[in-house]
């Protein structure tokens, strides 16, 4: 996963994870990115800072590490997640709880809906399992998976 700053027409400035690139791109061209303070859906990336690693090798499993991560394994990890990284996925929850439709385990079915023009379309979050999640992919339905801490962390 990929996270952009991004801006719109009117200069607007906010950020958004994104599977990849091309992920962008597809969602950029068809109008499916709208800017949350203003609505307009002309979003162009932004000028981002480089992040550059501090070094060290990468070990085989860390390399391949699914970027997704389930909710038992992420609160797991709290413990020794660096501080920067934590609140990093603080502020994309609170993101995400201000300004989607909180749609539960409802998630497939109402993603579904949004993508074939049967429901209004806006941003959405909830839970999927991973056969959900693997067919909403299968019928190309545009969407990410998340980490997301537990709220008293």
């Amino acid at each position: 996963m990929i996270l952009y700053k991004l801006s719109c027409g009117k200069h607007h400035e906010f950020e958004s994870w994104f599977r990849d690139s091309k992920a962008f791109e597809r969602q950029a061209a068809r109008g499916q990115i709208s800017c949350p303070s203003c609505g307009d859906s002309k979003i162009e990336r932004a000028l981002m800072a480089p992040r550059i690693s501090k070094g060290g090798a990468k070990t085989p499993a860390a390399a391949n590490a699914p970027v997704a991560t389930p909710p038992v394994a992420m609160h797991a990890m709290v413990p020794d997640m660096p501080a920067e990284m934590r609140a990093a996925f603080q502020q994309m929850r609170k993101k995400v709880e201000e300004n989607c439709d909180y749609v539960g385990g409802e998630f497939a079915e109402e993603a579904r809906k949004i993508h074939y023009g049967e429901s209004k379309p806006r941003a959405i979050y909830g839970e999927a399992s991973d056969s959900e999640a693997e067919s909403l992919h299968e019928e190309g339905i545009e969407f990410n998976r998340i980490p997301w801490l537990p709220r008293t962390n």
